[in-house]
């Protein structure tokens, strides 16, 4: 285990864990749009800067992101710093004048004492962030239908050429861990649809729920040795049948 100094506080990091975690642990909060559990840190956002010293460094520091930054043994981390949270506040300031309406990011703003941009607000509002989670995820998954494209102030998430992307299996990833929720997408019992690409939904042989399209379906078919068969049935069905299986044998274990 290291021990850090985190805001005058002796705390406990396990090895290999990076700062966020820690900090975190400690019960201190910070800021971030683009990190997630089940993703690797990209340190995208900016908004978990911390300042790092060592009492070796004669009062030298500098300012790192914490969810890429090791928590080493005998670091002394300041997350409240003068120039830390100017520098916080000048990214969320530029994410205020890219989307002006989007509650979460005038939520942050405001934490920080933002209540108006301080630059031109974009003229074509949005709510995508460029926290480039849905882009990871999907690349995490093994799909990589989606991508930022463009430069500057036209940075977006777009499938290529914009159009309805042929590799997207509908699986939702991207919409679901959008901290925004700016991905539209329509669900019903027969249809999905995301990206301007239409999927037609696999039917639980149980219960006849729809709960996956039939490209998620043939994506993973096989994968990691799960069978067409493990996609009969819907995840609900199968927790059901599992339940019941563990009663039998619970009830025969105590005769």
């Amino acid at each position: 285990m290291n021990t850090l100094i985190v805001n005058g506080r002796h705390v406990k990091a396990r090895e290999g864990a990076m700062l966020l975690e820690v900090i975190r642990e400690a019960g201190v909060s910070l800021p971030t749009l683009c990190d997630h559990a089940a993703l690797e840190p990209w340190g995208g956002c900016r908004l978990c800067l911390v300042d790092v010293t060592r009492n070796e460094w004669d009062g030298w520091a500098k300012m790192v992101v914490s969810c890429m930054f090791p928590a080493e043994d005998g670091l002394i981390v300041r997350t409240d710093s003068q120039r830390v949270v100017e520098t916080r506040k000048v990214v969320l300031d530029l994410l205020l004048a890219r989307c002006p309406d989007t509650p979460l990011v005038q939520k942050l703003a405001r934490d920080h004492g933002i209540e108006q941009t301080s630059y031109q607000p974009n003229p074509e509002p949005t709510d995508c962030v460029l926290c480039g989670l849905c882009t990871r995820v999907c690349d995490h998954i093994g799909v990589s239908a989606i991508a930022t494209v463009n430069r500057g102030a036209g940075r977006e998430v777009a499938p290529p050429f914009h159009e309805a992307p042929p590799d997207c299996i509908g699986c939702l990833a991207c919409a679901e861990i959008c901290p925004t929720s700016c991905i539209p997408f329509t669900a019903s019992d027969s249809k999905r649809t995301i990206w301007g690409k239409t999927f037609e939904m696999v039917r639980c042989t149980l219960c006849g729920r729809a709960f996956i399209t039939k490209e998620q379906a043939a994506f993973y078919d096989g994968r990691n040795g799960v069978p067409a068969s493990y996609f009969d049935t819907c995840d609900e069905c199968k927790r059901k049948a599992q339940a019941k299986q563990f009663s039998r044998l619970s009830a025969g274990a105590g005769r």
